[in-house]
Formats: structure tokens, C-alpha cells, sequence
């Protein structure tokens, strides 16, 4: 329910303040007094796409905000879905600036209009002269119906989901398995050859790094050569070279010792370095013969080093990638060389699914059929009521066969529109090729009075539907607001005297000059005031004793239809 709107520099209101009621809210007002300017600062602070030239002249910037309670599960369950926390109450606001730049708060957390364009769906639902367009959609008449319908459809569609679901499972495995015989066996080949290449292969982890190592080893092997040889020379020449020349260093130090016993320790230092020469002179003379390479080997390495890049280009980067490859490739072979057994198993299971899948819509359309009986003779009833008398509705559904299971989607397989008739003898026609406006508004009040009892939208916006109808009708349409209003808030704009008599609250709308500067003035009107105002949407003299009788039978009138009902 919208408890609170406030408005600043909107067209040619500069602030407005509004607290509504539960039950009926009437804005009344003369012809051009700015009273679409307000319902159009509800339309923008729920999302209505923005304009310059609502923004009031002189402003730098236009701002609307708007507080509702009582919102409802769907309502708390998307703001927890945009991290937003429900509270008590909802506060939206929303600004816009000449540069043509916006902000958005939902209870003070930023938000984007796409937010609330889906928030917004469900706390008001506005009901303006054009607003039949929406019940011309055959999509929307079908939803529509499964509002009336309840509980019961909606656990049948979930039924049909979950069959959707496990059909969609089946396809897609019968897809990738491919309906050619010819061709899954064309893949099977493919695969084995994969899975052979791979295993031939033999891959080992860190082979080819390895191979590589060898390999710069190779095209180093005379500079390796020749720098081992030269270490060689001065460690092994003319003998034992260096190491000779050590040994015959340990002998004098020996002989030294005799005299000084210093010398002694000396020569067990040099021996320990003799036997570190000796190790590492046979060290490098393995690394010298090692690094001379056999032409054969070399090959096999750039062979094994060729295989290694053909296997990468063709099966992935690296090692895990073609294990990866090789895992999935012989998955996908073991299912296909199967396929055949695989594929009338799947084959048998979707048909069966079919089965079950039209079998739950048949059930789906005889549950809509048998709340369209109901709904369409309790519309008739209030369009009757509503003063068309001869009116005559029904939905008419298309038939469907178990061949179009395959075709059956979330809503079934009901392609349905609604049928109507305004005057006797005349046949039953598609909604928007024969009603007129302003039987189609009296339709939509109809439709929604069987509706509000059910919808978990909190607000009805009605503009002006009750245009171009007056009398008895109007009375009736007051009555209708009146019986709407028990369940949901209605915000209604109107003309008729008949209506702002039953308004729980009603409100006046004013166009005046202050200061040089046009500017649209709201404010509640009060008991007397209420008089006053009815008796000029009768078309009488305020100030006339007998036009402001007759204004304050219809309050008192109303107020006894209302206690009594």
C-alpha cells in the first residue's frame, strides 16, 4: 500500500506531500490542474522512463518519493535478491537532473531502474483510458486466468516444469549422441585414432623438458668439449699434471715437518685437497665422454621432441590438457560405440516423457477451463451490473493433440483469448476488434474487482476509466471501487460526483499563480470541503443551498451503501 508521496519541482507542482488512506482515494480536480502530473511522479518512481521536461522550469532537478507497507512475499523476496534488507516500510526515491543524469534509493541502498521497473511491478498496478492494451495480449488474458485459477494451477505448472526439465536433460543427451547412425560412427573412428595416437605416445611428465636439455647439450657439445678438455690438461698433463704437482708438495712439507712441526698439518691439508683433485678429475673426464653424441640419439630426440609438439598443437598446451583430451575423447568413444543401445533407451524415455508431459497439460487445461466458467460468468455478472446489460464473455480455447507434446513449453500447451459481446444478437468477437473504449473500461474494472480479492499487488491507480459514463452506471462503478477497496488500496483520479462520494479520502487538485509563476497545488479535502467539491463535480453552484443539499445526499448515501456492505 503507498502510505506516503512526496513530490518536489515535477512539471508544475514545486512540493507536494501526500499521505493516502487504506480503502479509496479520490484526487479530483479541474480540467488541467495537474492531476496526471501526479500519477505520472508515481509512474516515474517506479521505474517510467525519465524526461527533461518534467523537471519544473528553473529547477536544476526534479525528485519523487514514495513509502509503501504491507508489500507482500514477492516484493521482500527481490530486494533480498538485490541484497537489499525488507523493512517495515519500503522507501523508494528517485531523482533527475537537467544534465539528464538520475539516482535511485530503495531503502537507502542504490538501485538501478531495471530494479525497479521489477519491484514496482508488484506494489502498483495502474489502470489508465489506454490501459486495455494490456488485456488485448493473448499472453496476458492467459495469465490473467491463472491468477483467478490459484493454487491448483500453479502446483500444475510446477508439475510441468519439472517434466520440462527432465525432457530438456534427455534432448540434449540425444543431441550430443546425433540422430545419424552414419555420423556417430564417423566420430567413433575419429576418437580411436585420438585415443591410440595419444597412448602410442606414452607421454611422461617432465619428458620433454628433459629432451630439451639434451637437445641444447647437443648443439653446445664442442664448446662443452672443449672447455672439459682444457680442464683436463691442467689436472691429468704430463701425467697426473696439478695432481703431481700436489703430491710432490705433500712429500717436502713431510720432509719439512722433521723441523717444524707446523709443516706437518700443511701436508695433511694438501692431501685432503689431492684426493678433492682426483674426484674431480674423473668427474670431468666422465662429462667429456658423455658429450660426445651418438648421431642416432640425437635424432631419436628431435623425432621424440616433434612427436611431443604434434600431440600439443593437436590435443593441448601441455600434458594435463591432453590427459584431459585423451579422459574425455575415450568417455565420449565408450558412449558412442554403446549409442546404439543408448539412443533407443533415451528415445523410449523421451516418448514417454511426452506422454506424461501432455497428460499434465490436458490436466493444466481442464483446470483453466473449469475456473474460465466461473470467472467469465461472474465478469458477465458485474458488466451487467455495470450497465451492460446484454453483455456476454467467454474464453475460447484452441485444441491440442498428443502430437504437439513435443510444442508444450512452462504454460502448457493452451493458446486461449478472450470473447466478447456488448449488445444481444450480436456474436461472440476477440476483445480488441469490437469493444469501445469505454466499455472496455468498464470490462477491466470488472475483471479487476474479481481479482483484487487474489492479487498480491497492494495499490490499483485508476485514471479517469470512469470517463464518458455518468447516472446509474456511474453509481454502480462507485459502488465497484467501493467493493475493490475492501481488499486492495485504489488510487483514483475522476470527475464524477458519484465516485468522490465514496472516497475514503479524497483529495483536490489546483492550478494558481504565486509570485508571476503558475503552480498546481494538493490538499486534502475536508468534510465540508468535501460538499463543496462534490457539488461542483455535479456541475452546480457551490454556493447553492440546493446543489450542496444534493451534495451532501450522495455522502450520506454512499456512507450508508458502504456500513451496509
Amino acid at each position: 500500500m503507498l502510505n506516503r508521496l512526496t513530490v518536489q519541482n515535477v512539471a508544475l507542482i514545486e512540493r507536494a506531500d501526500v499521505e493516502f488512506s487504506e480503502g479509496l482515494n479520490v484526487i479530483s480536480g479541474e480540467t488541467g490542474a495537474g492531476k496526471s502530473v501526479l500519477l505520472d511522479s508515481i509512474d516515474f518512481v517506479l521505474g517510467a522512463k525519465a524526461d527533461k521536461s518534467m523537471i519544473r522550469y528553473g529547477a536544476d532537478e526534479c525528485t519523487v518519493r514514495a513509502e509503501f507497507s504491507d508489500y507482500g512475499k514477492t516484493v521482500s523476496e527481490l530486494l533480498k535478491e538485490f541484497d537489499i534488507e525488507p523493512e517495515d516500510v519500503l522507501v523508494i526515491s528517485r531523482k533527475f537532473t537537467a544534465e539528464g543524469k538520475g539516482g535511485i534509493k530503495i531503502n537507502g541502498c542504490g538501485a538501478t531502474v531495471s530494479m525497479l521497473r521489477r519491484i514496482g511491478a508488484y506494489l502498483v498496478d495502474v489502470h489508465g483510458q489506454s490501459d486495455h492494451f494490456f488485456l488485448l495480449e493473448e499472453g496476458n488474458q492467459l495469465h490473467l486466468l491463472d491468477a483467478i485459477a490459484g493454487e491448483a494451477v500453479a502446483a500444475q505448472k510446477e508439475a510441468l516444469g519439472k517434466l520440462l526439465s527432465e525432457r530438456k536433460d534427455i534432448s540434449e543427451e540425444l543431441k550430443s549422441l546425433g540422430t545419424d547412425e552414419g555420423e556417430r560412427e564417423r566420430e567413433a573412428d575419429i576418437l580411436r585414432y585420438q585415443i591410440a595416437e595419444i597412448e602410442r605416445a606414452d607421454l611422461k611428465e617432465g619428458e620433454e623438458e628433459e629432451l630439451l636439455a639434451l637437445k641444447n647439450r647437443f648443439f653446445n657439445s664442442e664448446k662443452l668439449l672443449s672447455a672439459l678438455r682444457g680442464a683436463e690438461e691442467y689436472l691429468l698433463s704430463d701425467g697426473n699434471g696439478g695432481i703431481d704437482a700436489v703430491h710432490g708438495a705433500i712429500r717436502s712439507l713431510i720432509a719439512a715437518s722433521k723441523y717444524d712441526p707446523a709443516a706437518d698439518g700443511l701436508s695433511e691439508r694438501l692431501r685432503a685437497c689431492a684426493d678433492e683433485l682426483s674426484d674431480v678429475a674423473s668427474a670431468v673426464e666422465s662429462l667429456a665422454e658423455g658429450a660426445e653424441f651418438d648421431e642416432e640419439e640425437i635424432e631419436r630426440i628431435e623425432n621424440r621432441l616433434d612427436e611431443i609438439k604434434t600431440l600439443k598443437k593437436k590435443y593441448g598446451a601441455d600434458l594435463a590438457q591432453i590427459q584431459t583430451f585423451y579422459e574425455r575423447g575415450k568417455a565420449r568413444y565408450e558412449l558412442l560405440t554403446d549409442s546404439g543401445e543408448r539412443f533407443g533407451k533415451l528415445s523410449k524415455a523421451l516418448a514417454d516423457l511426452n506422454d506424461k508431459i501432455y497428460a499434465c497439460c490436458t490436466q493444466l487445461s481442464a483446470l483453466r477451463k473449469q475456473a474460465a466458467e466461473g470467472f467469465t460468468a461472474r465478469v458477465t455478472e458485474e458488466l451487467r451490473t455495470l450497465n451492460i446489460s446484454s453483455a456476454h464473455f467467454r474464453v475460447q480455447f484452441d485444441e491440442f493433440s498428443p502430437q504437439d507434446a513435443g510444442k508444450a513449453g512452462k504454460e502448457g500447451l493452451d493458446k486461449l483469448r478472450f470473447l466478447f459481446s456488448a449488445n444481444a444478437g450480436e456474436p461472440l468477437k476477440e476483445l480488441g476488434k469490437i469493444i469501445s473504449g469505454g466499455e472496455m473500461s468498464r470490462f477491466m474494472l470488472a475483471v479487476k474487482a474479481q481479482l483484487s480479492a487474489v492479487n498480491e499487488i497492494g495499490t490499483y491507480l485508476f485514471d479517469e476509466i470512469d470517463a464518458g459514463i455518468g447516472g446509474k452506471t456511474a453509481r454502480v462503478v462507485a459502488e465497484k471501487f467501493a467493493a475493490i477497496s475492501k481488499h486492495v488500496q485504489i488510487i483514483a483520479v475522476s470527475h464524477l460526483a458519484q465516485i468522490a462520494s465514496f472516497a475514503d479520502r479524497e483529495f483536490l487538485i489546483l492550478k494558481t499563480e504565486e509570485a508571476g509563476k503558475t503552480v498546481t497545488l494538493l490538499s486534502e479535502v475536508t468534510q465540508k470541503e468535501r460538499i463543496r467539491e462534490i457539488s461542483r463535480l455535479i456541475g452546480g453552484d457551490p454556493e447553492n443551498a440546493t446543489s450542496l443539499r444534493h451534495a451532501e445526499e450522495l455522502l450520506v448515501s454512499a456512507q450508508a451503501y458502504k456500513k451496509s456492505h
